[in-house]
């Protein structure tokens, strides 16, 4: 009986498993840096006067998009070059790299959804905090939360590799170009919204912008950014 051969990962698995060996920037970083936020956070709020509001909002939760921007950054500056040079093709690559943040990010959704719950029932901690509560965006049933969470994490990700990618290809006026070329489009359509609706409208609209509309907004730039960088890393020479 001829002894059967172990099956090879798919590309994806192949990227994701060596993506984790460096399991301090994956796994520990985003947690940390949520945890020491909530503590400042806290620590901040029982220094502070109440003032009399129902909520505290604070801003903590922000950290963690931040380092999940810089984890993406470094998924491209520091690993891509030696996958490559593994025989990983670009598209295995980078599937396999968001792939591995959806399930990330998929956990991170699941921790803010359970984290609102708490927080509602505690009363905010037992000091009216807002840490997993975020108005307009992280504020509306657990399961809208839990993939809004999920959307941001994977788009904070897939943005900070786009940028990897981009400074790759094109060196640092290249990335410097990019980054105000972004600028220059928002700030064109905030002009051109408020030329045709006025800036009573477009205030109103921010207003009164529900959960599920951001919710959306989030799904359709991910998708934009998906593309954006899956078209980039083909084209990329390393």
């Amino acid at each position: 009986m001829r002894p059967t051969r172990p099956t090879r990962p798919t590309p994806i698995v192949a990227v994701a498993r060596y993506l984790l060996l460096d399991r301090v920037t994956y796994l520990v970083m985003p947690w940390t840096w949520a945890a020491f936020a909530f503590v400042i956070d806290v620590v901040v709020l029982r220094l502070t006067p109440a003032g009399g509001t129902d909520h505290r909002w604070v801003g903590g939760l922000a950290a963690v998009f931040v380092v999940v921007f810089v984890v993406g950054l470094q998924s491209v500056a520091r690993a891509l070059p030696f996958a490559l040079s593994l025989g990983i093709s670009r598209r295995g690559y980078f599937l396999g790299a968001t792939s591995l943040a959806l399930a990330l990010a998929v956990a991170f959704g699941l921790v803010v959804a359970v984290g609102q719950a708490v927080e509602r029932k505690t009363g905010g901690w037992g000091m009216d905090m807002g840490y997993f509560r975020i108005p307009y965006l992280l504020d509306g049933p657990w399961y809208l939360s839990w993939l809004t969470a999920t959307l941001a994490f994977v788009l904070m990700f897939v943005y900070g590799m786009w940028y990897g990618l981009v400074h790759r290809r094109a060196g640092a006026v290249g990335t410097v170009v990019f980054g105000a070329a972004q600028l220059s489009v928002l700030a064109l359509a905030a002009v051109v919204a408020t030329w045709v609706h006025g800036w009573a409208d477009v205030g109103h609209f921010f207003v009164t912008v529900t959960a599920a509309g951001v919710t959306g907004v989030l799904g359709a730039v991910v998708a934009l950014l998906l593309a954006g960088g899956f078209a980039t890393i083909r084209r990329l020479s390393v």
